[in-house]
């Protein structure tokens, strides 16, 4: 990797790429699901749902401009079950889950199994067309050509269909013998998606990740460790993983930007599923895992305090989300100021520097998406505006005419 900090992208006032659907929007998903709908009709309506939302970010003052994830059912897309390799199963056992991971265990706790999952049955491999093309290239024609490369793509994270399941229980064994036969395959995928999505024209992709957050939870943690089916501990496993990501993002980092968000859950209703600060896992993941910019839940105590930021690499931006996207409530502006100056004081920590030069390498957004779900957090779209007004607003305190 690069030791150039990449910039613009990240802008000072960013969004995390999920947005809310307009309620029409929402039931002709539905329907389309249900079969009661075609493809064209459910298409012509989110084309013209996300010429509104691309205004909606301009209007707001935003450079990095998203789809919205109207084309989606939920933040992961389709990249994991469109690979050769990959297929969908309906209501699997629970009994192939790691139960103690946060969001499986909220899950069997109100009795709700998983509906569907993605296994792999044979050796992955990417078909060569990308369903994240067709959205990137849907919003080109809304902006002029100089804006092109301020489009955001949001991609799901590398071990999210591995983590959540026992260990060996990602793939059949005719598929793969070991971990890292799966990892490397799945690596080549990725290099292969980011690739048509750089030939298109891509140039700032964010990776979304709530599982590198339960590295940070104690629940997690505990479950791991009682598990006796897990050969590696769990610091082994951040371990892999990381190397997994630098895998997947080595041909393009230099490239494009490439962003990883960690939040900790993000369900209908506002609904999160972990708790914990980044302080465990702050010099693995700020320093060996190689993307360009860390996009990080910073709206409540449950993502622990600005500390972390000391060991944040000269070479990396952090862009921290203190303005919520749960819940309608504003915040203060003052507030939320005076917060990224505080984690600005941290950054400068790293490196010795002023806290000026700090706020070089940062930005401030929400904390996450606004739905991350198709049926969108427990908010409004007029309370969605108003708190991507804020950002923006925050932005311009803290850096006066920086995009």
């Amino acid at each position: 990797m690069t030791s150039k900090l990449h910039r613009n992208p990240p802008f000072r006032a960013e969004h995390l790429g999920s947005l809310l659907r307009p309620k029409d929007l929402i039931e002709k998903r539905i329907a389309f699901e249900k079969k009661q709908l075609t493809l064209e009709d459910l298409t012509n309506r989110e084309d013209e749902a996300i010429k509104e939302i691309v205004q909606v970010q301009l209007d707001a003052g935003l450079r990095s401009i998203s789809d919205g994830e109207y084309r989606r059912h939920q933040f992961w897309g389709t990249f994991f079950p469109n690979l050769e390799g990959m297929e969908i199963y309906q209501n699997p056992s629970i009994d192939l889950f790691r139960s103690y991971l946060p969001d499986i265990a909220a899950f069997t706790e109100v009795q709700h199994n998983p509906e569907e999952s993605v296994f792999c049955t044979g050796k992955i491999k990417h078909r060569g067309k990308s369903d994240n093309v067709r959205q990137y290239e849907y919003v080109k024609n809304l902006l002029p050509k100089e804006r092109w490369g301020d489009i955001k793509i949001t991609l799901p994270a590398p071990e999210w269909y591995h983590m959540r399941y026992k260990e060996g229980k990602a793939y059949t064994k005719e598929a793969y013998s070991n971990d890292q036969e799966y990892y490397d395959d799945l690596a080549v995928a990725y290099q292969n998606e980011l690739e048509l999505l750089y030939q298109a024209g891509l140039r700032n992709a964010q990776i979304d990740d709530p599982n590198m957050a339960y590295f940070c939870s104690e629940s997690m943690i505990a479950g791991w460790k009682e598990d006796k089916t897990n050969s590696l501990t769990v610091d082994q496993q951040l371990d892999a993983y990381i190397g997994l990501y630098n895998k997947c993002i080595e041909k393009h980092i230099d490239k494009m930007h490439i962003g990883l968000h960690i939040c900790r859950g993000n369900f209908v209703g506002s609904r999160h599923f972990s708790e914990g600060g980044y302080d465990r896992i702050a010099i693995k993941l700020f320093q060996n895992l190689n993307v360009s910019t860390f996009y990080l839940e910073y709206d409540t105590p449950r993502a622990g305090g600005f500390e972390p930021l000391a060991h944040l690499p000269a070479n990396k931006n952090v862009i921290c989300g203190v303005v919520t996207s749960k819940f309608p409530k504003l915040e203060d502006k003052k507030e939320m100021v005076e917060r990224v100056l505080s984690a600005a004081d941290m950054v400068a920590k790293s490196t010795g520097e002023t806290r000026e030069k700090a706020l070089e390498r940062m930005g401030v957004s929400p904390q996450c998406g606004f739905a991350s779900h198709v049926l969108g957090n427990a908010l409004e779209i007029e309370d969605m505006k108003k708190k991507l007004k804020l950002v923006r607003e925050i932005a311009d305190e803290i850096w006066p005419g920086q995009p």
